[in-house]
């Protein structure tokens, strides 16, 4: 990157930030429903190297697309930078509005996260911008608070109308860790995942179908839950509880908004045993949990497609123990729980089930809980 740095504009810089795209172990759809959520930080990362510039602007150059990007402040209007460059304007953005002086900076960056898989590509560029920019400008900004402020972006300068889920694991993730995200109060800690101790690892298949939180039905999904809630008369659905729950859907006023509600509660049930089963080292008995997500978010919240379903199987019948699709819905990625050294064996089992269904080819790689955002050099 420094590299490359060198031969987009002539001078080295100052820096070499980095920011992970995230898998959700578990927890669907319950962030922005004040629940539970349990991601960890991949390996694959947004890196961005940079350096500051005098004339008060930003400009960002993007490997992978091979476009270059430049905005000054009277570009920092939600609307005015659109695309991807609309995730670095809105970090710029979302710092200023945080009440931070935000030093003009050249960015150059490239990624190996999978765009449109449900792996939170684009909380790792906002995460790995706001790192860079934080440090060039000399900032003080805590790691949660960066977190907020790279939502704050998302939300309200690009327009997805996400939870805190995707930059939290971007930014607080740790090593060899998943995290344990109370996403009302923010409260957090790591919780110890390493799987190979207990001979598993975890597949990561992207089914190629790609989705938008923008576009797509994500955004109907949260209204009915928030509408559900000032029906029950609560400030979320995290507040409706196992044993209330039964009582809670009487009162809902048709099946769809029951079938949805149903999901959230049982799915931060679901978190809350994750926690329990990795906290006592019976990594296996997370299977059963990824299994029954699966369920619910395909029967109760109607978030799954025929190419993730069949991934899901098939990866069961090839000898996963437990599967399910991860992020935000209607494409993206499965995760699959598999014995050590089996991972490659079910990625070729669903491939062949694609080419026979006559989908395109998945890809897929190992699952490695990885740091969360940092400087590199």
């Amino acid at each position: 990157m420094t590299e490359a740095f060198v031969q987009q504009l002539g001078h080295d810089p100052v820096g070499v930030w980095a920011a992970p795209g995230r898998v959700n172990l578990i927890g669907e759809h319950t962030d922005y429903n004040d629940g539970f959520v349990m991601p960890f930080a991949l390996a694959e990362q947004v890196v961005v190297a940079a350096a500051p510039r005098e004339d008060g602007r930003w400009g960002v150059r993007s490997l992978n697309r091979r476009q270059t990007v430049t905005f000054g402040p009277q570009d920092l209007v939600p609307g005015r930078v659109e695309g991807w460059a609309a995730y670095v304007a809105g970090v710029v953005w979302a710092l200023a509005e945080a009440g931070h002086t935000v030093q003009g900076a050249d960015l150059v960056l490239t990624s190996d996260v999978p765009v449109g898989a449900g792996l939170s590509s684009s909380a790792a560029l906002e995460c790995a911008v706001l790192t860079a920019l934080v440090d060039l400008s000399g900032l003080e900004v805590a790691p949660l608070d960066r977190a907020r402020i790279a939502r704050r972006c998302e939300n309200a300068y690009v327009g997805a109308p996400t939870g805190l889920l995707d930059q939290a694991a971007s930014t607080l993730c740790e090593a060899d860790n998943a995290l344990f995200l109370d996403c009302r109060s923010a409260d957090h800690r790591q919780v110890p995942l390493d799987l190979s101790s207990v001979g598993l690892e975890l597949l990561v298949l992207d089914t190629k179908t790609p989705h938008s939180h923008v576009t797509s039905e994500y955004g109907d999904r949260r209204r009915t839950c928030d509408e559900a809630a000032k029906i029950l008369g609560v400030a979320a659905l995290r507040d409706v509880s196992l044993d209330d729950l039964d009582d809670a859907l009487s009162r809902l006023p048709d099946d769809v908004m029951r079938r949805r509600v149903r999901h959230v509660v049982t799915e931060d049930a679901r978190v809350l045993e994750a926690v329990e089963v990795a906290d006592d080292g019976r990594l296996a008995d997370l299977a059963p949990l990824l299994d029954a997500s699966h369920t619910s978010m395909r029967d109760d919240f109607e978030i799954t497609v025929p190419t993730v379903d069949l991934a899901v199987e098939t990866a069961r019948a090839a000898g996963a123990h437990g599967a399910r699709m991860t992020g935000g819905g209607f494409g993206g990625c499965i995760i699959a729980l598999v014995p050590v050294g089996s991972a490659d064996e079910v990625g070729r089992a669903v491939a062949a089930a694609f080419d026979e269904a006559g989908y395109g080819a998945p890809a897929w790689f190992l699952g490695v809980p990885s740091a969360g955002a940092r400087r590199l050099v």
